[in-house]
């Protein structure tokens, strides 16, 4: 399991995550979100294709995870998610810290 998937588990256990393009974007836009994961398998492309930007414009720690899928299963959801944000940290922020 790599990292991103790792950080996201574990704020979703003791933390608080989001998830969804729309609601990343407006999370970082926000400078709410501590941490942001997307999927490099989204069609297309364009959906997702602004967030590592925009998070590094806010100074947000951005990972690519290969999979909708894995990221779905990460947030606690049956299905893929394009993106998602950890908006409190939990037991991740050391993780958070070193990602």
């Amino acid at each position: 399991m790599s990292d991103a998937l790792e950080i996201i588990e574990l704020a979703r256990k003791t933390g608080k995550i989001k998830k969804g393009c729309n609601e990343v974007t407006k999370l970082i836009e926000k400078g709410e979100a501590k941490f942001v994961a997307y999927a490099a398998d989204v069609a297309p492309k364009e959906i997702v294709m602004h967030l590592p930007l925009l998070a590094k414009e806010k100074d947000i720690k951005c990972a690519e995870v290969e999979k909708k899928e894995e990221l779905g299963v990460a947030a606690g959801i049956v299905v893929g998610t394009a993106a998602v944000a950890v908006v409190e940290a939990g037991n991740a922020k050391d993780l958070i810290k070193n990602a």
